[in-house]
């Protein structure tokens, strides 16, 4: 594979649920900080690297979120077998019989989610989803002592497993956790491109941490940032598989990163909107114009720090998100990150002044 691959592959592979997001941390700490002039984190936990480039210049936050959908083991019963809960949106069906791996203190311990056979269900049973709370995960304990000595206890994290993948298509990635360590690899990519530019700012590439359970590493991390700019970059939905139509999801994947004009945590600043997407058509980057009725991103809390702050959602394309395996497009990604630096070289004091107030 080559660096940008491994690299991709090293922050999906990591592990980290909304809490304890340590393993990609430690990822974009080592992959970003060549590019960085100061790399600090926020006391929640948020990964915040500075790059200057005029001292006095605005402030620019480029935020993926470290985290990733999982679960947190609650209990254990006289079997061994562990109860858990969701950490962020799981939807049942694509839960059951999933690989798990338990981050205990002793180390990582296998599993699988299970539940109650099919076969021994009354049939109205069998035509509705298994409830969350009807599952379990089997990590072959026989009791609950020896789970125990196994290390798992209440509040350890639980996360999918899927390894990176290229597929037979060389453009198309599979991986668990692509929402959002995309976000984090573009803002990494994006301090490498400005490594040797002039920019007339300061650019801040930021993994935050908590999204899917609020947005709150971009709420401490933009605080401390105070940024006169915000990106939010994170995964969008793909409406390119059989059954979705326009109507549910505009996006196809290799059409460029989505500019999201509205969801549910913001609506997106139109000046800044506009300088983006003209900024893309002098350039010739390819973006689709997207809205998502429901959800959002760490833009819905970057926008209102302070007195406020133009913000935009830039998103890539992503089959099954919130699963255990999801696919996006390079290209679309190399296309996001293509726009950021481009947007970001051109973003000077005037220059911002003048989309904030029009």
């Amino acid at each position: 594979m080559d660096e940008m691959l491994n690299m991709l592959k090293d922050l999906t592979d990591a592990n980290g649920i909304p809490g304890n997001e340590r393993e990609p941390r430690d990822v974009m700490r080592k992959y970003i900080a060549p590019f960085a002039d100061q790399v600090e984190t926020d006391n929640l936990g948020s990964l915040i690297a500075k790059k200057v480039g005029d001292p006095n210049g605005p402030k620019i936050m480029v935020a993926g979120h470290l985290d990733e959908i999982g679960f947190m083991v609650t209990s254990i019963d006289d079997k061994g077998f562990v109860k858990f809960q969701p950490v962020g949106g799981w939807w049942e069906q694509v839960m059951l019989a999933q690989r798990v791996t338990i981050m205990t203190r002793n180390g990582n311990i296998p599993g699988v989610i299970g539940s109650k056979p099919p076969h021994i269900l009354p049939a109205e049973a069998r035509k509705k989803p298994v409830d969350k709370k009807d599952m379990f995960i089997d990590i072959g304990a026989s009791s609950k002592e020896e789970a125990q000595e196994f290390g798992v206890r209440p509040g350890d994290s639980i996360v999918p497993v899927c390894e990176f993948t290229v597929m037979k298509n060389e453009k198309m990635l599979m991986a668990k956790a692509w929402d959002n360590r995309i976000g984090c690899a573009i803002a990494i990519e994006v301090l490498r491109r400005l490594k040797d530019e002039q920019h007339p700012n300061v650019v801040y590439g930021v993994g935050t941490v908590q999204e899917e359970v609020g947005l709150r590493g971009a709420r401490t991390s933009a605080h401390h940032i105070q940024p006169d700019i915000g990106f939010g970059v994170d995964v969008g939905i793909a409406g390119d598989t059989p059954g979705v139509t326009d109507k549910d999801a505009l996006a196809k994947m290799g059409k460029g990163p989505q500019i999201i004009v509205y969801d549910a945590s913001m609506v997106s600043h139109k000046g800044l909107r506009d300088f983006v997407t003209d900024t893309a058509d002098e350039k010739n980057i390819p973006y689709q114009f997207d809205s998502v009725a429901a959800g959002g991103t760490d833009s819905g809390a970057i926008h209102l720090t302070a007195n406020g702050v133009p913000s935009l959602s830039i998103t890539i394309a992503t089959r099954y998100i919130h699963t255990h395996a999801a696919i996006l497009h390079r290209d679309d990604f190399e296309n996001a990150v293509k726009l950021i630096v481009e947007v970001i070289k051109k973003l000077d004091r005037n220059t911002v002044n003048t989309i904030t107030f029009q």
